[in-house]
């Protein structure tokens, strides 16, 4: 929020908000909760009259730059201001049709109520009524089925997994399963369990029937991968667990399923291959084409320190080719136009890094991966994190332009060719594009500053090359380069 043009909300430039900064805070949205953070404003943010941050005014907006201040939850009716400028919050829980999950209006929301707490559009609400002759007997098990459900979430909240009440604990107040904090601290133990289920024929678990897991293969905030083998054909496959930080419920697990299917249309010798995907108490599995050769950041961290240009270009240009296939590739489940899910073109990776780029092969046979192809999209977007969008940034802003930042949702292809310039500046230099200050807010940085020019980080990067990745790295007032395609051809002139 401020009056800078890029503000997704925008005050006037004029005298009467000349109290308000160009970025004066910002509005972190994640329904239903919300939060502010001043920017370090030269006149501060306000919540129901309470200063929640300012600079001083001997500092200039540099020093702002330079610090970070805390963040503050908004609550319903909070009113928040900037100089004369109030805006009133209003936190409510949208109201979803049952049958087409559109969302309801809050003036229509008496009309389209059809049973207490159940919602059903004017579209719908047609069809049934043409049908309701035919329907009543199954209207009336509907309303003893939600009657049950009603009473069944009336009472107390158990893991998933272990039985232990989780009433009280963080993210268990949504409807749907839940795993409490102590099962998630040993994914280990979750796959077992669900081995041992699978082995027992549960249909939801056939996926990983049959497997036995050889060795962890590394381990973060949504869960861990492990090395799995299948007994029947001895094949070895990474076996991902993937651990909501909230209660799963139907419509956010429908969601990631929807993008599972996704990554599990993508056939290209440059993305590494979804096998296959299911959900059981109230965790995600999946098992992918195991790459031997490990990361490309784990690679730099053994050579401790920057690639060969060679080696670097080589394996941007074939993660290139997987990424242009992907953008154009023909998938199941995309949101169209409409606002409903169809068949449509193209899919954006979003979180593009050395970390997610993998290796298999050796010499002039190695073969260079994209992996996590929209899985940590899917789960953040389905609100399975539990975190706001600020809130789980964790290596991921040195890689991000600043289109992402301002408009998170609603990521264009060219996103990912930043990020891919970004990862090769990283390769060639052993470092990150943008400056950032270990107190400084990463958000701001993102927004306020440009990426270093290549050739101040490494001097020795040929002239050609360090004008490409430079221009590349432009984000500012759009990205330079809108395809894979096209930064793919002027890398490959410039070698």
């Amino acid at each position: 929020m401020g009056r800078e043009k890029d503000c997704s909300v925008q005050l006037p430039d004029d005298d009467d908000h000349a109290g308000i900064s160009r970025h004066h805070c910002l509005l972190d949205i994640n329904p239903p909760d919300a939060r502010v953070r001043d920017f370090g404003s030269l006149n501060g943010t306000y919540v129901n009259g309470v200063k929640i941050g300012q600079r001083q005014k001997h500092h200039t907006v540099a020093d702002a730059a330079q610090m970070t201040f805390p963040q503050y939850d908004l609550k319903d009716g909070d009113q928040i201001m900037l100089g004369r400028t109030a805006l009133r919050v209003n936190v409510f829980v949208p109201a979803l049709c049952g049958e087409c999950s559109t969302e309801i209006l809050e003036a229509e929301k008496k009309q389209a109520e059809v049973l207490p707490g159940t919602y059903q559009c004017a579209a719908c609400r047609k069809k049934a009524e043409e049908e309701r002759r035919r329907q009543e007997e199954e209207a009336r098990k509907a309303a003893e089925a939600a009657r049950l459900d009603a009473a069944k979430r009336a009472k107390a909240k158990h893991c998933a997994k272990c039985g232990k009440n989780v009433a009280g604990e963080e993210g268990a107040n949504r409807n749907g399963d839940f795993v409490c904090a102590a099962c998630k601290s040993n994914p280990a133990g979750i796959l077992k369990l669900l081995l041992a289920m699978a082995k027992g024929g549960d249909p939801k678990l056939l996926g990983i029937r049959g497997y036995t897991v050889l060795r962890e293969l590394g381990r973060g905030g949504m869960g861990a991968v492990y090395l799995a083998r299948k007994d029947e054909t001895g094949e070895v496959v990474a076996l991902k667990v993937m651990l909501p930080q909230v209660a799963l419920e139907d419509r956010a697990k429908e969601m990631f399923m929807r993008e599972t299917a996704n990554t599990m249309a993508l056939q290209h010798q440059n993305i590494i291959r979804l096998h296959d995907s299911g959900c059981s108490n109230g965790t995600f599995f999946l098992t992918l084409e195991f790459c031997d050769g490990g990361s490309v950041d784990n690679l730099m961290k053994q050579r401790g320190g920057p690639l060969p240009i060679d080696e670097a270009t080589g394996i941007v240009l074939q993660a290139l080719e997987g990424l242009e296939y992907a953008h154009a590739a023909e998938m199941p489940h995309v949101k169209l136009g409409d606002g409903k899910i169809g068949r449509g073109r193209g899919l954006v990776h979003r979180d593009l890094k050395p970390a997610n780029l993998f290796l298999t092969g050796t010499g002039s046979s190695r073969m260079v991966k994209i992996g996590d192809y929209g899985m940590s999209k899917a789960f953040e977007l389905a609100g399975l994190s539990g975190l706001s969008m600020t809130g789980n940034i964790v290596g991921t802003p040195a890689f991000m332009p600043r289109q992402q930042v301002l408009e998170c949702k609603y990521a264009k292809p060219d996103v990912d060719v930043w990020a891919m310039a970004a990862t090769l500046y990283c390769l060639l230099t052993f470092d990150v594009p943008r400056n950032f200050s270990r107190h400084a807010d990463p958000w701001k940085a993102i927004l306020d500053t440009d990426a270093v020019p290549i050739r101040r980080r490494n001097p020795s990067i040929p002239k050609a090359l360090a004008e490409v990745i430079d221009r590349a790295l432009v984000d500012r007032p759009g990205i330079q380069f809108k395809t894979a395609a096209e930064f793919r051809r002027e890398l490959q002139k410039a070698l």
